[in-house]
Formats: C-alpha cells, sequence, structure tokens
C-alpha cells in the first residue's frame, strides 16, 4: 500500500481536553512512553538531535509538551551510559506527577505548567517537542515555532504520528497492545488495572486519540511551510521522514537553528 497523505483533520483528543480526568491521561501518557521504550522508537532521532546540539552549542534542552517524557528520557539514558552529560528539563501545560519517579535522576521536572507558544524566559536551551506538535492547530503550531524563534532559541520537532492510510490502519489493534502490556507498566497503579480491564476506558481513549493524532500529523512540506512564514531568513529550517530499516513506521522531523551572520 503506497504511503499517500491524508487531508488533515483536527479533530479533538480527549488528553486534550481540560475536563478530562488527569489521572487517565497520565496513564495514557504512562502507556505510551512505555510503547516508545519497548520499540526504542526515539533512536530515530538520535542524530538529528545530537546534530541539533552541536550545531546550536546548546547546553541544556528543554523538552516541551513531555507527557511522561519517554522519548527524552530514554535519550539521555543512552547518553548518560556512554559516559555524556546533557541537562534536560521536561515541561507540559498538564504536568505529570509521576515522571520524577521514572527519569531516574535523569532530569529537572518543571511542576508549574508551561505553554509551548510561551516558554518562560528562564527556560534557555534546545526546545525539543517529541509527538506534541500536532495537538496544535496551524496558527497556534506557527505560535510556538514563532516563540522559540523570539527568543532566538533552537528548536527541534519529532513526529512518530504519520497521515498516511498505511500508518493508520494498525492502529485497529492498539486495545490489544493496551491489554498485553498494561501489566508492565511503571509505576504499578491498581487504577491502572481498573480501568483498562474492569471498565476498558483506556483501550478505548488511547485508539480514540491515536487515530485522531495521526490525522492531524503534519507533513515535512507543511512543517517548512508553516517555518518558512515564521522566519525565512534569521533561521535555518530543515524537515524530512527519518526512516530505520529494524524499526517500524517512520519519523518526521523539523529543526530550527538561528542562522550566523554570513550563513
Amino acid at each position: 500500500m503506497p504511503r499517500v497523505s491524508l487531508p488533515r483533520l483536527h479533530l479533538f483528543e480527549l488528553e486534550d481536553q481540560s475536563w478530562f480526568p488527569s489521572s487517565w491521561r497520565n496513564f495514557m501518557t504512562d502507556y505510551l512512553r512505555y510503547v516508545e521504550g519497548k520499540f526504542q522508537l526515539h533512536r530515530l532521532a538520535l542524530e538529528p538531535l545530537t546534530r541539533a546540539l552541536d550545531d546550536s552549542g546548546a547546553e541544556r534542552i528543554v523538552d516541551l509538551c513531555s507527557g511522561a517524557g519517554g522519548p527524552l528520557v530514554a535519550i539521555l539514558g543512552e547518553w548518560a551510559a556512554e559516559g555524556s552529560s546533557v541537562s534536560a528539563v521536561l515541561t507540559d501545560l498538564y504536568p505529570h506527577a509521576a515522571i520524577a519517579e521514572t527519569a531516574g535522576g535523569l532530569v529537572e521536572y518543571r511542576r508549574e505548567p508551561v505553554d509551548a507558544a510561551a516558554v518562560p524566559p528562564e527556560l534557555i536551551g534546545l526546545r525539543t517537542l517529541f509527538n506534541g506538535l500536532h495537538h496544535f492547530r496551524p496558527k497556534q503550531a506557527k505560535a510556538v515555532l514563532a516563540d522559540a524563534v523570539r527568543a532566538s532559541q533552537p528548536l527541534a520537532v519529532f513526529e512518530v504520528a504519520d497521515r498516511t492510510l498505511l500508518a493508520i490502519v494498525p492502529l485497529v489493534f492498539v486495545p490489544l497492545f493496551v491489554l498485553l502490556m498494561t501489566p508492565f507498566i511503571r509505576p504499578f497503579r491498581w487504577t491502572r488495572l481498573f480501568w483498562t480491564y474492569l471498565i476498558p476506558v483506556l483501550p478505548l481513549a488511547i485508539l480514540f486519540d491515536g487515530v485522531v493524532s495521526y490525522l492531524r500529523a503534519y507533513t515535512p512540506n507543511e512543517l517548512l511551510a508553516m517555518a518558512q512564514e515564521v522566519e525565512p531568513a534569521a533561521y535555518r529550517w530543515q524537515a524530512g521522514y527519518l526512516r530505520a530499516p529494524k524499526l517500524p513506521g517512520r519519523m518526521t522531523y523539523l529543526t530550527g537553528m538561528p542562522a550566523v551572520k554570513g550563513d
């Protein structure tokens, strides 16, 4: 089946709603963190993220829309095992209180809500968004990019959501994966089991938000078009797909680096 992009539909995701119970939202992001670690999807982002750090000279990563922090925590863990130390702070509009329990001291966690389009000025460093930009409508997504440009901070965006039928069809198996994987997710919570097996809210909610996420995803060309509207001259923008032969799917990326005078 060819990878043909579907029209972008900005439907609502349950976890984006202020009325959605925070415990359910946290359980959902815990599942996503577990799946990311199980399939090591973060490995696709290793090379461009390392290059972005080197090119920008940033000494810290400021992660936005962190959820449960899975991709960045896994990357930092690999770097730490190699003897490299990169500091990072995780942020979210809806902070996940359990991140500190699972991060193993690798990261700082900002417990106050942080809007990705209005990042506090004291948070200096390479801004990253892992699987977060699709939550924003185009105007809001451009505001996220514009806030980084306004603060003269480098930016790296990564998304595993892929707006193609080939990527969306396999999502029908998500509820089964939730049922199989839930006993292994940490930290252990009896309430997680209750809302998975006795009343299956989580399998259905994760399926719903998964499909919507893929329908909301941006293509590299769309990301570049937004970036060029925000700042076509003072930043160097790159976008594309990242693939690895031993990993499922592909990842979309966008990087933006303040241009050095004379570039």
